[in-house]
């Protein structure tokens, strides 16, 4: 039968609910609604006089070729930091498992990256692949490699993804660690009796009961891409060379900080929330099914 918690009282939930819902109307709800309202709007750089236009500023974006260009950019750049961290991270975990002497060690040295800050995170991988000064550039140099991430595309939109995905592995990597160590030893060691390899054994009993970590970090990296690894891509590529690296995220900035065309600005971020939430609902209306709990 299903268990219910009973109050006494009616207000006594609400009293319970009440400080987390006020940080969210705060933090969420209020600023979501004032994007709406200034996306249907155009305001000077000052904010002195407003004229409203309506839906005037999500047809501009439409019209816009840097817009849509950022629009297939943004998809590219998620879709390869969501897969390739989720990947490297499970890797990682099933090795960190597996180690008997010094797991701690390595355990701790994987956890690391997660205490870095965003911007000092792209800090680090700019002076490692600095053209002039960086180690890794140097020694691609010797192997015949010309490395310039400040002319070529390429190589740019491949910094951003790397850091991005260093950035998240220690995230991923706990979530995972803990799913393969919440697996009953029993049936690993059963499978193993039965003559089941290592690979079949992930393949058929880890991979599976490891599907609710997979679904939740696949929602949680689809968001990181779009919207956390704004600082990375500020502090190391500032969207160039050209537009090369200007995500979503970025091109919200510099339209509404730099351009300074506030009503744009606007637009642009309510088409990426609406972007974001219908992401979302999608993984969880349909890739949820999937999903062996």
């Amino acid at each position: 039968m299903e268990k219910r918690v009973l109050f006494r009282s009616r207000w006594l939930p609400w009293v319970l609910l009440m400080p987390q819902l006020v940080i969210i109307g705060v933090f969420f709800f209020w600023p979501a609604s004032q994007a709406v309202l200034q996306s249907l709007q155009v305001q000077d750089a000052f904010g002195m006089s407003t004229e409203w236009v309506g839906l005037e500023n999500f047809r501009n974006l439409l019209d816009d070729p840097t817009y849509l260009n950022s629009f297939q950019r943004t998809a590219f750049f998620s879709v390869l930091v969501a897969a390739v961290g989720i990947v490297v991270s499970l890797i990682l975990a099933i090795f960190a498992d597996r180690i008997v002497r010094g797991a701690m060690v390595y355990k701790t040295l994987l956890i690391v990256p997660y205490a870095v800050a965003p911007v000092i995170a792209g800090v680090l991988w700019i002076f490692m692949f600095s053209p002039s000064i960086g180690v890794v550039s140097y020694f691609l140099g010797k192997l015949g490699y010309n490395w310039n991430h400040l002319m070529s595309e390429n190589q740019a939109m491949g910094l951003i993804v790397a850091a991005s995905v260093w950035k998240q592995i220690s995230y991923n990597f706990l979530f995972f660690l803990a799913g393969l160590q919440s697996i009953p030893k029993s049936l690993i060691e059963a499978a193993s009796i039965d003559g089941a390899g290592p690979w079949r054994r992930f393949w058929n009993i880890q991979l599976p009961l490891l599907s609710p970590t997979t679904f939740f970090l696949l929602v949680i990296n689809i968001v990181y891409a779009f919207f956390d690894t704004f600082g990375i891509i500020d502090a190391m590529t500032s969207g160039g060379p050209g537009q090369s690296t200007t995500i979503l995220v970025y091109k919200v900035f510099l339209d509404g900080f730099k351009a300074l065309d506030l009503g744009g600005s606007a637009a642009q971020s309510v088409v990426l929330m609406i972007i974001v939430v219908a992401l979302t609902v999608v993984q969880f209306r349909y890739v949820e099914k999937k999903v062996q709990y």
